[in-house]
């Protein structure tokens, strides 16, 4: 890694960015932060990056739905998408839309750094089945991705009341950081 190595950081935790930021500094890169939709293609018209990395809940807005915007402007762009709600379905989706890798928070910089790094071995899958919690978190993260975020859609398809997976995603998300 060259100490001219810049990165687009898109995160709508701006403590995180900033921690981020001065940690990847100490390793010689420059990162730029972004933490939302707007200025993060902002930032991409004014600067030049090799690598960025995407949170996929921007406060409401959606990583997922901002990846192939980035990729559109910048062909030749990294994205690692970043997120503390892990899914299955929200990887294959990342993955598809052009990520070159997917991470759950918290997350070191080493990890973020060696996370843009071709894997030298297969990740190790699980032995056992996954839980029934387990299965329905990935099957909210599969119908959420569908509705694009949307949160209000997603419930009326899932046909649940939104208070009732609002309560189960922060729940999730307690449980994950």
């Amino acid at each position: 890694m060259t100490a001219q190595e810049h990165w687009l950081l898109i995160d709508d935790d701006q403590a995180f960015v900033q921690v981020l930021c001065r940690s990847l500094a100490r390793q010689g890169i420059d990162a730029i932060s972004a933490h939302n939709r707007s200025s993060a293609l902002e930032a991409l018209s004014q600067h030049s990056f090799d690598r960025c990395v995407l949170d996929l809940n921007l406060a409401g807005e959606s990583g997922l739905q901002l990846l192939p915007e980035l990729l559109a402007r910048d062909p030749g762009l990294d994205v690692l998408v970043l997120t503390g709600y892990g899914s299955i379905a929200t990887v294959v989706e990342a993955m598809r839309r052009g990520a070159v890798n997917y991470l759950c928070k918290p997350v070191t910089v080493n990890q973020l750094v060696n996370g843009f790094e071709p894997l030298e071995t297969p990740p190790a899958l699980r032995q056992e089945p996954p839980s029934v919690e387990e299965m329905e978190w990935e099957h909210i993260q599969r119908v959420l991705t569908e509705n694009d975020g949307n949160i209000s859609a997603t419930a009326r398809a899932l046909n649940m009341h939104r208070r009732t997976l609002q309560r189960k995603l922060q729940k999730h998300s307690r449980w994950r950081e």
